[in-house]
């Protein structure tokens, strides 16, 4: 019996088992399949397909929509999968450089990013990372020497677009920078220079010229230092190098001490010379006063002597006589009314007294023994004199 024949109670029944309520809405959830249909002929629509459906007469299904549904639903997934392919994160430390097909567009910062897949090419660059290039070679300085010099180079990316489309192998091109700045700036010093205290001045010669050449080649990179690690003469010829080393050290160390003498005997002589015309500016001075005061008293004296001639000749006599007689070692003793003059040696008894003292308790006078002695006899001697003037 047909589903739709007389006889069933006024009840609808559909052929594939499901029961339609009385208000003619289905008991059951919704159709899916009919609401992907409508999405999938909606892409179709888009994209050129039909919407029409074509039935068959006697099967029931619905070939063509079911292979377009499949299409527009195979499309979806494809778009899906390639807007999200387009969706990337730049980290704080690098930088991202896009081409669009092909050609240069923009360096992107850090952040959250989307460019379209296949269409735009992302390429991150770490521009905070320090990156380091070691060389080392032999080379001729400026006075024909053979040096071997040893340096690194510190260097980081400055601009990502220069580094990855200007320059193919930048970091090639640096080396080969390298190479030419040390060449021009040792060719250009002294072997002196290079292996003692020009080294500090060598890098920066080099980082300056290495800086330069990295411009003009537009490599996008930025030098940060320079490091000489080792400057050396060659093995062949290192152990004569040591000895002319040693030999410049032996000569600065000699003039050293050349310098030092120097410099303790030529302040010490300038001393001693202004010490020598100090004492013969004062010694002038002292004889020109002397002179000066001879000369005034030599000049009051011819006053005194023009008032009393007798008076001031006999005190010049004695006051002679009494500058002689106190320089001289020997006392003479006259003895008036006698022909005898006794000369006492003073000199020689105070040497004796001199070496007794000297000898002390070991000696055979002590020196008030001397002294009495000497004092009898100059006694005895006025003594006799007395006598025999008497006598007379």
């Amino acid at each position: 019996m047909a589903w739709n024949e007389p006889g069933n109670n006024g009840k609808d029944q559909d052929p594939w088992g499901g029961n339609r309520r009385p208000n003619g809405q289905d008991q059951g959830p919704p159709d899916l399949d009919e609401a992907l249909g409508k999405l999938i002929e909606k892409f179709n629509g888009l994209f050129g397909g039909s919407g029409n459906k074509e039935t068959s007469g006697s099967g029931g299904g619905n070939t063509p929509t079911s292979t377009g549904k499949i299409i527009g639903f195979g499309a979806v997934i494809i778009i899906v999968l390639w807007a999200g392919m387009g969706f990337y994160t730049v980290d704080q430390q690098e930088r991202a450089v896009i081409l669009r097909l092909g050609k240069f567009s923009e360096t992107v910062q850090p952040g959250l990013h989307w460019n379209p897949p296949l269409v735009d090419l992302v390429t991150k660059v770490n521009v905070t990372a320090v990156r380091n290039v070691e060389h080392r070679a032999l080379m001729l300085t400026e006075d024909e020497n053979i040096v071997e010099v040893g340096l690194s180079v510190q260097y980081v990316v400055s601009s990502p677009k220069d580094f990855l489309l200007e320059v193919r192998d930048p970091e090639n091109s640096l080396l080969q920078a390298t190479q030419s700045a040390l060449r021009h700036v040792v060719g250009g010093s002294e072997m002196h220079s290079v292996l003692t205290e020009g080294r500090a001045l060598l890098a920066l010669d080099i980082e300056s010229r290495l800086q330069a050449l990295l411009n003009d080649y537009q490599t996008g990179l930025e030098v940060i230092k320079v490091n000489i690690e080792n400057t050396a003469a060659p093995s062949q010829v290192q152990d004569a190098f040591d000895d002319v080393i040693k030999a410049r050290e032996d000569e600065q160390r000699v003039k050293n001490e050349a310098q030092a003498y120097a410099n303790g005997i030529v302040p010490e002589s300038r001393g001693r010379a202004q010490r020598v015309s100090e004492e013969a500016q004062a010694y002038r001075e002292q004889v020109v006063a002397r002179a000066e005061g001879e000369a005034t008293r030599f000049t009051k004296l011819l006053t005194e002597y023009r008032k009393a001639p007798e008076v001031t000749r006999e005190r010049l006599y004695i006051v002679a006589m009494e500058d002689v007689l106190s320089n001289a070692s020997k006392v003479m003793v006259d003895v008036k009314g006698g022909n005898n003059m006794m000369v006492l040696p003073l000199d020689q008894i105070m040497q004796n007294q001199s070496l007794r003292a000297a000898t002390g308790a070991g000696g055979k006078m002590s020196s008030s023994m001397v002294d009495e002695i000497t004092n009898r006899v100059i006694q005895q001697l006025t003594q006799g004199g007395s006598s025999s003037r008497e006598s007379r």
